[in-house]
């Protein structure tokens, strides 16, 4: 089986929208606008692009990343990498040809049978809507959170409001940073 991880940035308040400057949401662009930028805090980005063997992303992000990342050095082991998109409506004509092998998974039913298949860990960037869906169905076995010490009040949150047994989760890995930053590897407990 593969390990689903999920990796954020994250405000303090638990918002996900918007980090990297994304039109249409009133703080956009917060990781880089409001806190200093110190290299070592994001250590985790770079690894997480050495260490995976799939990403996995709604339909949103999907049409957010692929005109950009496929040309970016800082994502440049993304682009040979499969990728799979979660969406209902997203068709095989709508990908883009420059960003290495995607597949269009239809259903969470899907997402968890490729969970089941060999080979390594899954990411899972962006995609607020697709993570709680994730989360809520017991797919999502890992997160890489980058906690910003911001409070940013409305916004997408990365874990939804659904009324639910607890779902415990055991700290792996943390950090903090002089800039207030935090960096918090949590296991799903099962």
């Amino acid at each position: 089986m593969r390990t689903v991880i999920s990796t954020a940035f994250i405000s303090l308040d638990g918002v996900v929208e918007a980090p990297g400057g994304e039109p249409g949401y009133r703080n956009s662009g917060w990781t880089f606008k409001d806190v200093e930028f110190l290299p070592e805090a994001f250590e985790i980005k770079g690894r997480e692009q050495r260490e995976a063997a799939a990403m996995l992303m709604g339909r949103v992000s999907y049409e957010a990343f692929s005109p950009v990342w496929p040309d970016m050095e800082d994502f440049a082991d993304y682009k040979t990498m499969p990728k799979y998109v979660v969406s209902t409506g997203l068709k095989k004509e709508d990908l883009v040809s420059n960003w290495g092998e995607t597949t269009i998974l239809r259903s969470l039913d899907d997402v968890a049978a490729l969970r089941e298949t060999d080979g390594g860990p899954i990411i899972v960037h962006g995609s607020a809507t697709l993570n709680r869906s994730l989360s809520d169905a017991g797919l999502i076995d890992r997160y890489h959170l980058l906690v910003f010490p911001l409070l940013l009040g409305a916004g997408k949150r990365l874990f939804s409001d659904t009324d639910k047994d607890t779902q415990k989760l055991k700290l792996v890995e943390h950090e903090a940073y002089t800039n207030g930053l935090q960096k918090n590897v949590f296991d799903v407990v099962r």
